[in-house]
């Protein structure tokens, strides 16, 4: 029997004046409460307790331990108490990063939300494109997109996120409708110049076989917005990821070309935090409030 439990019989025979009314009020035997009292005073190498037929009074050393134990175990059933409070009505620091264009278009709204549902969690929420290591930077939460490399960081998986070659009806009806990836060459492809990697586009057609071919165009940007702005108003043909484009396939204002091929490798949406055995009520409860909203994402919806 671990200790804490040895000190509750304890104050529970101080306050009954006998092991018996300690018994009965602990739903154990006489015998079992004695034989966890002796531990006790043997554990501590003093005489808590001065026993008689008819009464148990405690020792001068006794008294002071019944007051002290008593307190502690208030204090432990208050803390008890608290962190099950906690748990329906969580609170505390929580700090967020999202992509910036992911996080504007369709993470901000969840935050928002969470944080109105959640008032007594601090929020914290960063939206930049910058790699995020929530480790080394200090982040509760961080949304990537991408593939993971191997790490002892908790992941789960929000959505996928396929790169998708769309173009306008306007550059179409000048240009022409690209019917294979060899077509392409001949096309103003909008260039991303926000990484290091060749003007290329990688892909995997219907048989499984994957292929590249070169780029070429008369516009380069570092933002997503951009390119898929000029998409919009028919400069060229942007390959971009699904957040960007999504609403505006929708509302026909871009089409999807190439079908039957895929960009390669594909892309999923993560969400990572550290490892804990007891993750915070309000990471779990935020994480899977991401989750949730996710599944919500209009190219995750069919």
């Amino acid at each position: 029997m671990d200790q804490i439990t040895r000190i509750g019989i304890f104050v529970a025979v101080v306050k009954e004046q006998s092991f018996a009314g300690a018994a009965r009020r602990l739903g154990m035997t006489s015998s079992a409460v004695s034989k966890q009292i002796q531990n006790l005073e043997q554990d501590l190498k003093v005489k808590l307790l001065n026993r008689t037929t008819r009464h148990v009074a405690a020792t001068e050393e006794g008294a002071i331990y019944f007051e002290r134990a008593k307190r502690a175990l208030i204090d432990l059933q208050e803390a008890e108490e608290e962190i099950h409070a906690l748990k329906s009505h969580p609170r505390g620091p929580l700090r967020v990063s999202f992509p910036q264009s992911l996080g504007v278009k369709y993470l901000t709204g969840c935050a928002a939300r969470f944080a109105r549902t959640h008032p007594h969690v601090a929020l914290d929420v960063s939206l930049n494109d910058r790699f995020i290591d929530p480790v080394n930077d200090g982040y509760d939460v961080v949304v990537r997109i991408g593939s993971l490399a191997d790490s002892s960081l908790m992941t789960r998986r929000l959505a996928s996120c396929p790169f998708m070659l769309c173009a306008s009806s306007d550059y179409i009806e000048r240009c022409g409708l690209p019917e294979a990836p060899e077509d392409l060459a001949g096309h103003d492809v909008l260039a991303y110049s926000g990484n290091s990697a060749s003007h290329e586009w990688r892909y995997k057609d219907a048989a499984g076989q994957v292929g590249r071919v070169s780029l070429g165009g008369s516009l380069r940007s570092d933002s997503g917005d951009m390119l898929c702005r000029a998409a919009v108003e028919g400069v060229g043909i942007a390959i971009l990821p699904v957040f960007y484009v999504a609403e505006h396939l929708r509302a026909g204002r871009l089409q999807h070309l190439l079908q039957d091929h895929l960009t390669w490798p594909e892309r999923d949406i993560h969400v990572l935090f550290r490892p804990n055995r007891y993750q915070p009520a309000r990471l779990r409860l935020f994480v899977d409030h991401l989750v949730r909203t996710a599944s919500d994402f209009p190219w995750e919806r069919g």
